[in-house]
Order: structure tokens, then C-alpha cells, then sequence
């Protein structure tokens, strides 16, 4: 998850900041000590997160592009130059061209923007931008929401008191609002001095990028590991009382099974899996990116001298192309496989399944599963011929209904021009004038489609009116009929509305 930092350097941020008993500091700089802060925790707990640095005033410029090199960020930092007036629309601009230059549309990027809550003067303030939303054409759209998702936290240089005294805390409040609300906005406590930017960015750090750490655990074996990026909680939106669902810091393997089984199943989110002990020659090439098991071996050595279960799995899942499931909570699942960078680089990684105890339907309930040794045969046969997925359901399924389905206007329309052939055929295609006018019936009552058995009924009638003097006398008393019970059925009464019933010919002396 690449994060953008967004430091403004206006010159709002020169003003001087007091501090007992030394020389005075300016705003600008609390907010470099804060994120050097920042950059020494991701150095030390996030190195495989890619960072940029923007600075911007009236205009914005990318000082450091996205890298993992966190003194290159840092050496920038100490070379800031102060500029002019605030203009954060600008800004937001830049971050949306510089992610999607480097990332795309689908990847979520996190954006840090820090400021001391000055919102500008005149014309490009963000107090103009937000009053003059709804007067945009479509070439000068306001930046946010932006069209990757995001998550915006914005860091102040300020206390909630000062903010208040203006509208600035609502402004700052309706950016979170358009960038979609997963965001937030941290200002300090107290005097503006080392202290408070310290504790303003430590809750910054604890929100959003405080490092997962988890034990893995397969039989007797287990292993400390850091998950990274750190999984978010899930809210799944079919339970009655939906509740976040968080992934649990004891994560089980419950089985292993070959990739070809699994095929490419769909996915929340991937993560990499990196073990706490090894040292750091081993941490660069992820999970101790190696070619052969032996290779694994030594690489855990090099971790304390001791070896690591977390190394050997990951060789052993390479080695043997296999993928081992896991269990992440109450009947979640997901699985842990080798991933190549490069021919010499791999790494161990987790992808999380959608919660339930049956994820990926052709491998039926995981709880289900076992091992092979204990199936009355082998399920894939003496010479791997077979295998036993996917798994069949009880209830064989058809196929092979007659199901009405209208994805085009095309359709519809093919189906009711259909109808209208046979009334003109009456009575000769009776039987299937009705066939044709149920199967519609059925299809509109499905849909709740009240508005075409009543349009079906009027074009009915206006084909009555419009039969020959040489029309059989039957054809008008059946198209009367059919229009009429189409549109008792498009009331919506039971009586006349029910599925199973059918629309029977009617019985007149000309029908013998």
C-alpha cells in the first residue's frame, strides 16, 4: 500500500513556534521532526513500503518519488525551501496524477497530508474549491474522491482550539467526507512544541501503519511472522448484524494441497509474510528468497543460528508446488503460497479468501477436508490420473430450463414480436400463442415487471382492432381474453397473479 506524503510549505508554515527555555522554531519545522519520526518507524517496521514525498504552496512539486530508500526521504526533508500561498485543490491534483503514473486505478495509496489548518486566501483556497463544487464543468472537477481508493489522513500543525476558531476543522472535515470517509484528521494537544507533534504522530503511526505481528502454527511447529500490509478488518454485508471481522493474530495451518487443485481462486486481499527472526541480508529478499530447500536451510542459520519454521515452509511450498490452507478466524480461511519476483527472488505470501466455510465452492467446506492417507483410496488415483475436484454437489444441478432472461432491449423485444406473430395466426397457432404469452406471464411477474404484462395487454387489444373482415371470428375473442388477464395479473392480485398459473385458451363455439 504506497503512501504519499503532502507537506505544505507555504508560508503559513514559517511562523514561529515558542519554545521555553530555546531558540524559536517554526511550524515547518515540528512537522519535519514529526515525519522524520514517521520515516524511522517505516524504516525500521515498513521497509518494503513505497513512500513519496510531494511539497506544494500554489503549486506542487515531487521531490522524491515513490522508493523504499527512507534517507533519501529524509535528506529532502532537510532541504525544504519555503514558498508562497496554500493551495491544497492544486495539491490534490498532483497526488492523483503521481499515483496514477506509478500505480495505476486499482491500487490503495495512502495520502499523509501535513499543514498547520491555513486554508488559503482568495481564489484556489480550499474554502473557495468546496463553495464552488457544484459550479464546475466536467473539465475542472474538484480532485476528490480520487479515482484509485484512498485512504486521507490529515496531519495539523495546530491545536483543535486554533482550528475551531475558524471554519478550518470543517473544511478539513468535508476533505475526509469526499475522499470516501476512510481517513482522519490528527492535531496536537496542548503547546505546539517537540513533545506534542511526537504524540499527534504516534497516533498516526498506531492507526495506520503499526506492524502485524502473528504466530503461525502448523502441528508442533510454529513461528513468529510480521504480515504486511497489515490486514484490514472486514465487514461482511450479509450477516443480519454485521460486525468487523479481524484476522487473528494465531493464524493456523489446517492442510496443504496442490495449486493445480486450487487453480486461481478469488481473493480479498494478498499480503506478504515475513519471520521476525531472520536478520536483515535475509529481510531484503522477503521471506528468504532462495532456490532450493538446502538454500532455506542456510538462510535460517543465518538468523541467530537457529532455524526458522517460517524459512523452511516457505522452500518446502516452492519446492513441492503446493500451497498451504490456513485458518485466519471463525470459518475464515485463506492460503499461504511462493511468489517469484524474479528468478532469483520469491516470496511468502498470504491471500485471504471471502469469509464462510466454503470459499471456493469446487473445493467444498474446508472443516470437510482431509488428509489423503485416510480416504479408502487415493482420490487421485494410483498414477495421478484423477482428482478428486471439483467436488459434486448432492443435488445434481440443471441446466436445461427454459429460463427466460432479458440482458438487451433486443431481447424483450424479440420475444413480445413473437407473441404478436401467433395472434395473427389465430386460431390455427392457439396453443402457441398461449405457450409464448405464460412464458412472458412468468418472466415479467419474476421480475416484478408489472408495466409489460400491461403494455403486452394494449398492443393485444390494438391487434384485435386491426383483424380483417376475413379474420376468424375466434381470434378476437382470444386476443379479448388474453388482454384481459394480462392486465388482471398486472394489478398484482393473488388471484390473478400467481406464478404457477397459467393463461388456459377460452372455450368458445368456435373453438371445436
Amino acid at each position: 500500500m504506497p503512501t504519499v506524503i503532502l507537506m505544505d510549505v507555504s508560508l503559513s508554515m514559517t511562523r514561529p513556534v515558542p519554545l521555553d527555555g530555546s531558540e524559536e522554531f517554526q511550524r515547518k519545522n515540528l512537522a519535519v521532526h514529526g515525519l522524520n519520526m514517521l520515516f524511522e518507524h517505516m524504516a525500521s517496521n515498513y521497509r518494503l513500503e513505497f513512500t513519496a514525498l510531494m511539497a506544494f504552496s500554489s503549486l506542487w512539486e515531487l521531490l522524491v518519488p515513490f522508493t523504499r530508500d527512507y534517507n533519501a526521504l529524509q535528506e529532502a526533508l532537510s532541504n525544504l525551501e519555503d514558498y508562497d500561498k496554500t493551495c491544497v485543490e492544486s495539491a490534490l491534483n498532483g497526488v492523483s496524477n503521481v499515483v496514477q503514473q506509478e500505480w495505476g486505478c486499482a491500487s490503495t495509496c495512502q495520502v499523509v497530508l501535513v499543514t498547520d489548518g491555513s486554508l488559503g486566501i482568495g481564489k484556489g483556497s480550499l474554502r473557495h474549491s468546496l463553495q464552488t463544487l457544484k459550479q464546475r464543468g466536467d473539465d475542472k472537477k474538484f480532485p476528490l474522491p480520487f479515482p484509485f481508493p484512498t485512504k486521507l489522513f490529515i496531519i495539523c500543525v495546530a491545536n483543535a482550539e486554533e482550528l475551531q476558531m475558524t471554519d478550518a476543522m470543517d473544511n478539513l472535515e468535508e476533505l475526509i467526507r469526499l475522499s470516501g470517509g476512510d481517513g482522519q484528521i490528527f492535531t496536537m494537544e496542548g503547546p505546539l512544541c517537540m513533545k506534542s507533534v511526537q504524540a499527534m504522530f504516534g497516533k498516526l503511526i498506531n492507526h495506520a501503519y503499526s506492524a502485524f505481528h502473528a504466530v503461525l502454527h502448523c502441528g508442533n511447529l510454529s513461528s513468529d511472522v510480521q504480515v504486511f500490509p497489515r490486514p484490514e478488518p472486514l465487514v461482511v454485508d450479509e450477516e443480519v448484524e454485521p460486525m468487523p471481522r479481524k484476522v487473528s493474530t494465531d493464524l493456523e495451518i489446517v492442510g496443504f494441497i496442490e495449486i493445480a487443485d486450487i487453480s486461481s481462486p478469488p481473493v480479498i486481499s494478498r499480503h506478504l509474510v515475513l519471520p521476525i527472526a531472520v536478520n536483515k541480508e535475509v529481510d531484503e529478499v522477503g521471506a528468504g528468497a532462495t532456490d532450493e530447500l538446502e538454500e532455506e536451510s542456510s538462510a535460517s542459520q543465518l538468523a541467530g543460528k537457529s532455524p526458522n519454521f517460517c524459512v523452511l515452509l516457505h522452500g518446502s511450498l516452492k519446492v513441492e508446488g503446493m500451497v498451504a490452507l490456513v485458518q485466519l478466524g471463525p470459518e475464515w480461511y485463506g492460503m499461504l503460497y511462493s511468489q517469484a519476483d524474479s528468478k532469483k527472488k520469491s516470496n511468502l505470501m498470504m491471500s485471504l479468501f471471502e469469509p464462510g466455510p466454503e470459499p471456493l465452492p469446487w473445493l467444498g467446506k474446508i472443516s470437510h477436508l482431509g488428509p489423503i492417507s485416510e480416504a479408502a483410496e487415493n482420490p487421485y488415483g494410483e498414477d495421478d490420473s484423477k482428482s478428486p475436484f471439483p467436488v459434486q454437489p448432492q443435488v445434481k444441478r440443471s441446466y436445461a430450463q427454459n429460463v427466460t432472461v432479458w440482458i438487451k432491449a433486443s431481447g424483450l423485444q424479440t420475444d413480445v414480436q413473437k407473441i404478436l406473430r401467433n395472434a395473427r395466426k389465430l386460431p390455427d397457432k392457439t396453443q402457441t400463442f398461449y405457450k409464448e404469452l405464460n412464458r412472458l406471464r412468468k418472466a415479467a411477474l419474476a421480475f416484478g415487471f408489472w408495466e409489460l404484462l400491461k403494455g403486452v395487454a394494449d398492443l393485444l387489444e390494438r391487434e384485435c382492432t386491426l383483424l380483417p373482415d376475413s379474420a376468424h371470428p375466434d381470434a378476437a375473442f382470444q386476443l379479448s381474453h388474453a388482454a384481459q388477464q394480462l392486465k388482471l395479473a398486472s394489478t398484482g392480485d393473488s388471484q390473478y397473479a400467481a406464478f404457477d398459473h397459467n393463461i388456459v385458451p377460452m372455450h368458445t363455439d368456435f373453438s371445436s
